[in-house]
């Protein structure tokens, strides 16, 4: 991420919005300025009340809404300056930082989706905001934003703090790649993270994974990228496992903080992305949006949809 690209941070008034700010300015590098777009669409009507515009008999009921969500929107943006405030005192300059309040055109996720558009780098928003169904891991509209953002990366906040412990999950696919770039360019100046690059493996619960030792075997005459030896696959696991790791070393992250590992015998590859996460110690999931199976074509990809909603209270980025 250059330094004269934008965030554009989803900001609700709500608690997670102060949550937000806090995380940001412990990530932004002291020596990078970017611009962060403290951004807030103003709904006159909750989405999940939209329905009963049609409803004549709740006139009543939908004017009272309405004044609620006036004040509410007074609110937010005490909030919001609130935000702004706390950016600045970790050292974000004020020029870098804008605030923007916007009534809604073309409903809440529409609006958000014609503003991400608009040059940003990458979305950050939290799981849940200020509607009623608080209760459910992901609100309407970031469900929404979820499945259509496909164009820029999402930083999804969870409630884990930001302990510069990072877990790069990564295949071999464009998508998760770009995951690996987009952690290069986003933590310029962040050396000092920990990150650890890891692959799950659906079954070969049996079989054990060095990724070090598997990358170093020289395959045997007539072996190919279309083999199904056990030691072939390993081979390949274990050379992209080390790709990764010079590529991160390249973008200026140290050595000794970069680990490698495999994760072999699992049902459910976001199940495992999620516990590493979580045994680990790690605050921070990275992966690609879509993976190299065609069903994972589909919207953002089945195995970073169940990762979002599996580590509730994980940062999950989504590339």
């Amino acid at each position: 991420m250059n330094a004269n690209e934008k965030l554009l941070v989803l900001a609700d008034g709500s608690e997670r919005t102060l949550m937000t700010a806090d995380h940001l300015k412990e990530y932004m590098p002291d020596k990078m300025i970017r611009r962060i777009v403290l951004f807030h669409v103003a709904s006159e009507l909750p989405e999940e009340l939209r329905e009963l515009e049609e409803c004549p008999d709740c006139s009543g009921l939908l004017e009272q809404a309405k004044r609620q969500a006036n004040e509410a929107q007074r609110t937010i943006i005490q909030a919001l300056e609130q935000s702004k405030k706390l950016l600045m005192a970790g050292g974000v300059p004020e020029r870098s930082i804008e605030i923007k309040v916007q009534r809604a055109k073309n409903g809440v996720a529409r609006d958000i989706i014609e503003e991400a558009r608009k040059g940003y780098a990458a979305v950050v928003m939290r799981r849940r905001g200020l509607g009623t169904l608080q209760n459910v891991i992901l609100g309407s509209v970031a469900f929404k934003l979820l499945q259509s953002l496909t164009f820029i990366p999402i930083i999804l906040l969870g409630r884990a703090k930001n302990v510069k412990r990072l877990l790069l999950a990564v295949d071999a696919s464009t998508n998760s790649l770009r995951a690996v770039d987009f952690v290069i360019d986003s933590l310029a100046g962040h050396a000092d993270y920990e990150i650890c690059v890891y692959h799950a493996v659906v079954g070969l619960g049996a079989i054990s994974f060095d990724p070090v030792a598997d990358a170093a075997r020289t395959p045997q005459p007539g072996e190919d990228v279309d083999d199904d030896c056990i030691d072939v696959y390993k081979c390949k696991v274990g050379r992209l496992l080390l790709a990764v790791r010079d590529r991160l070393v390249a973008g200026g992250f140290d050595p000794r903080r970069i680990s490698v590992k495999v994760s072999a015998g699992t049902n459910s590859r976001a199940a495992a992305i999620v516990k590493e996460a979580q045994d680990g110690g790690f605050g921070t999931i990275v992966m690609g949006r879509r993976g190299l199976s065609r069903v994972e074509s589909f919207f953002m990809g089945r195995v970073s949809h169940a990762v979002v909603h599996e580590g509730k209270q994980l940062n999950v980025w989504v590339v």
